[in-house]
Order: structure tokens, then sequence, then C-alpha cells
């Protein structure tokens, strides 16, 4: 049987983490889908669409495009998977302090889709400590986040943040 799978996530940036665990599953899974999340209530730094286009672009950077897809979605987590036919909502987990968060969501999403069960996944040691919240607060004071996402979104965030210091008048 071909699994589908959706990882989902606001991805606001994706970071070397995130990719990682998009390769893990594509090692389990014959396709996944990244599902962007809209999130307003977290106001991402990139517009919805940006995110979508630093995915894909990373995607094809890793040669993932053929067996990986990004789709932005709002709603539900479970109603996108299974508008994507997914049976698999894969969850990345960094530390211990992930679980019970992961654990509840996990027990709503079972609740509202039986059919679709969560796997989590761990990044690689490296990984273990990223976060894309993280990335986003030292890279906004300047700091050195060029190992932790790819070429291409260090460029995005750059100019996102000088953007943004621009329209307050900071520069």
């Amino acid at each position: 049987m071909e699994i589908t799978a959706v990882y989902p996530g606001t991805f606001d940036p994706i970071t070397k983490g995130h990719l990682d665990l998009i390769k893990r599953a594509s090692k389990l899974c014959a396709h996944v889908v990244v599902g962007v999340a809209s999130n307003p209530k977290k106001k991402p730094l990139f517009s919805l669409e940006e995110r979508v286009a630093m995915i894909q672009h990373e995607l094809v950077e890793q040669h993932l495009d053929k067996q990986v897809t990004v789709k932005g979605f709002e709603g539900l987590l479970v109603d996108f998977a299974r508008e994507q036919n997914a049976r698999v909502l894969v969850r990345g987990m960094r530390a211990v302090s992930d679980f019970e968060f992961e654990f509840q969501l996990a027990s709503m999403n079972r609740s509202l889709a039986p059919e679709v069960e969560s796997v989590f996944l761990m990044p690689g040691e490296s990984f273990s400590f990223i976060s894309s919240t993280l990335v986003k607060e030292v890279a906004i004071l300047n700091g050195d986040v060029s190992r932790f996402v790819a070429p291409h979104v260090l460029g995005a965030l750059k100019h996102k943040i000088v953007q943004i210091r621009s329209e307050r008048g900071l520069n």
C-alpha cells in the first residue's frame, strides 16, 4: 500500500531541522505533503505564499520535489489530511518538553479522524534544539543563523528583517 503522509507546520521559516524530518518521512512514505498552516494567530514573519515558495525551493535543492509536495492550508489539520488522502500525520519531537502538547494534539486528531495515524519522528541530534522561533529571534538580533537554515532561506530572512526595520524606521 502506498502511504501518503502530511507533515504540517507553520515553517516560519523552514529550518534544517524541518528538512531533516521531511527527508526522514520521505523514506517511510510513498508521498509526503508538507502542509503549511496559515496560522495568523502566530503572527508569522513570512506570508503563507512566501513560506510555500521557500519550501518548494528547498525541495528542488534537496532533490525531493518528485516525492514531496507543498500546499498551504487553513482550518483543521485532519480535514486537510483527508483532502490529501493522507493516512499519516508526521510530527517532529525535539525534546521531552514537546511530548505533552504533541500527545494532546494526536489524541484530538485521533478523535476527529480515527483513520489517520500520528507518527512522531526525532530530528538528527544536530537539529534537536532548532526551532523557527529561535532562528527568527537570533536573526532579528543580528546573530548568525546560517548553520540552521539553507542559504536561500537565510537570504530571505535577512531581506525580511531589513524590510521590517525599514518599515519601522529602525535603520
